[in-house]
């Protein structure tokens, strides 16, 4: 289905995303899939995870307004003793969540929404259907079009996660490079973008230069706006992670350029014959990496440095999983029926396509990225112990990370580096929407946007209840049973049907798997038709 919104609407995007309020409040167009927003709209009996980072609390009723929490009525036994009896708030839809948890939704700070023939539906979908209501994605289809998106999901027109498309440093202006290129004029650039419609600002090919990053971030923030960094290899010696945080960036991007912070030398030991644009290299080397810094200093004085510097760790290990094991990867259970047939293309392996590296892929190469990863891990826990803002995104559609799925996985990745679940879920809710200056977003309570989810189960007991199919687990009577879920995510009051939105996308997958030529990568395991 083609969409499209006049040119002068790019102008209005700010306006919807930073006052979200204003969003259109009639009720939503899409059938059995969602409804809403409504007059009063309340959810009874939930238990509350708030998103701060504090316990369960609860149970509470809570009452939704439009497209924001206004009324939160306790009713545990002390509170109920207290107030004695009082009728339970009514409004046009009720909710039942006895028994069920509410969080704030999630904010997915970095992920890519790839090309046709895969459709956006399809992606947001998936990341409605496993919590996520607020997304920043790459301008994979160009940035006009991603900015129309975020002008109809603000407007609540399509069926989407809010929407903060990233812009490139001078996107949607006439300055020719060296103008650009001049730290002086950072202001009056990021104050032009920003009333374009920019917030989100990557400063990714700015490396190289570190006045410049410093004057682009300092100027971004200064106008309303943040940047986010993925910092290349090929720049590191000149910026790497600890260089970024005192330089203002907003968010570090990935796993690039911490361990190059507390390297004996200046510059990584790249072989002779090293070519950044071969990407089987690069990413090979960026996992060898971590086994060339000086751990010691790494896991101390970068930690110290990182965390008082201000800046956020945006890790998106999810992405990166597929180096250290690339057979679990490309057999994870919900390909055949949720991951659509362009991304199993797409994902190789194929020299000819971004993260379809794994075609020259090694056991040497995955005990790399195994040391990698734990020392990563290591760092997100050392850096959060100090205080340091841990953040959440996953960086999927690509190297077999299907959308939605990623979201659940990247939380128990965050488990695993020794962060609290409280602490995890927080990087997903409050520290992501302060992160991106959303201050409205991140938490469950009175004022705050009605950008909810309801869990079937506690996600303190077991992350994977998140997962659309839920977890498996044992009843009262000892009996094997599937439990979990997300019920309902709730996106500035409307109430989504996420087990309808499973049942499109499983349609759209079906689709697109009819009369695909066979993969490389599964052939040894096809059984063959006689």
């Amino acid at each position: 289905m083609q969409r499209s919104v006049r040119p002068l609407l790019l102008g209005l995007v700010l306006l919807f995303t930073a006052c979200p309020a204003l969003a259109q409040q009639s009720n939503s167009p899409f059938g059995e899939l969602a409804d809403g927003p409504y007059d009063r709209l309340v959810i009874r009996g939930a238990m509350v995870l708030p998103g701060h980072g504090g316990p369960p609390v609860g149970p509470y009723d809570i009452l939704i307004e439009g497209n924001r929490i206004t009324e939160m009525v306790p009713f545990d036994p002390v509170t109920a003793e207290r107030r004695g009896d009082t009728d339970r708030m009514t409004g046009d839809r009720i909710i039942d969540a006895t028994g069920k948890y509410v969080m704030p939704g999630m904010v997915d700070l970095h992920m890519h929404l790839r090309q046709d023939p895969m459709p956006l539906e399809y992606v947001y979908y998936l990341k409605l259907a496993h919590g996520v209501t607020t997304m920043v994605p790459a301008p994979d289809r160009g940035l006009e079009n991603g900015m129309e998106e975020a002008v109809l999901s603000a407007k609540n027109e399509i069926l989407a996660p809010r929407l903060y498309p990233i812009w490139g440093w001078g996107s949607q202006t006439d300055y020719d490079r060296a103008f650009l290129e001049d730290p002086t004029n950072a202001l009056l650039i990021a104050k032009e973008m920003v009333e374009k419609g920019a917030h989100v600002v990557s400063v990714g090919p700015w490396g190289w230069n570190p006045e410049l990053l410093g004057a682009i971030c300092k100027a971004v923030t200064e106008a309303g706006g943040i940047t986010t960094y993925h910092i290349p290899p090929s720049t590191t010696s000149m910026t790497q992670a600890v260089d970024a945080a005192r330089l203002g960036v907003t968010m570090i991007e990935h796993h690039y350029a911490y361990a190059e912070s507390a390297l004996d030398r200046q510059v990584q030991d790249f072989p002779r014959d090293y070519d950044y644009n071969d990407e089987n290299a690069r990413f090979r080397h960026a996992g060898m990496v971590w086994s060339e810094t000086n751990k010691e200093r790494l896991l101390t004085e970068v930690a110290d440095s990182l965390a008082a510097y201000g800046v956020a760790m945006l890790p998106t290990r999810v992405v990166y999983e597929a180096n250290r094991d690339i057979l679990r990867a490309q057999s994870l259970p919900w390909h055949e029926k949720y991951t659509h047939q362009a991304l199993v293309d797409w994902n190789g392996p194929n020299p000819a396509y971004h993260g379809a590296y794994h075609y020259d892929w090694t056991s040497d190469d995955e005990f790399y990225w195994s040391y990698a990863f734990d020392l990563w891990g290591d760092l997100i826990f050392e850096f959060n112990k100090r205080g340091g803002r841990v953040a959440y995104g996953t960086d999927d559609n690509y190297i077999w990370a299907t959308p939605g799925f990623s979201n659940i996985r990247e939380l128990q990745l965050l488990r695993e580096t020794g962060m609290h679940t409280l602490e995890v879920l927080k990087s997903a809710t409050f520290n992501s929407a302060k992160t991106l200056r959303q201050e409205e977003l991140g938490l469950v309570r009175p004022g705050y946007l009605a950008d909810l989810v309801i869990v079937n189960e506690s996600p303190l007991y077991n992350l994977r209840f998140m997962y659309s199919f839920g977890a498996l687990t044992l009843d009262e009577s000892g009996e094997m049973v599937r439990r979990g879920g997300i019920e309902h995510t709730i996106k500035d009051g409307i109430v989504v049907e996420n087990e309808k939105l499973m049942e499109e996308v499983e349609k759209m997958v079906a689709s697109s798997k009819r009369d695909v030529a066979e993969n490389p990568v599964f052939a040894p395991f096809t059984a063959e038709e006689e």
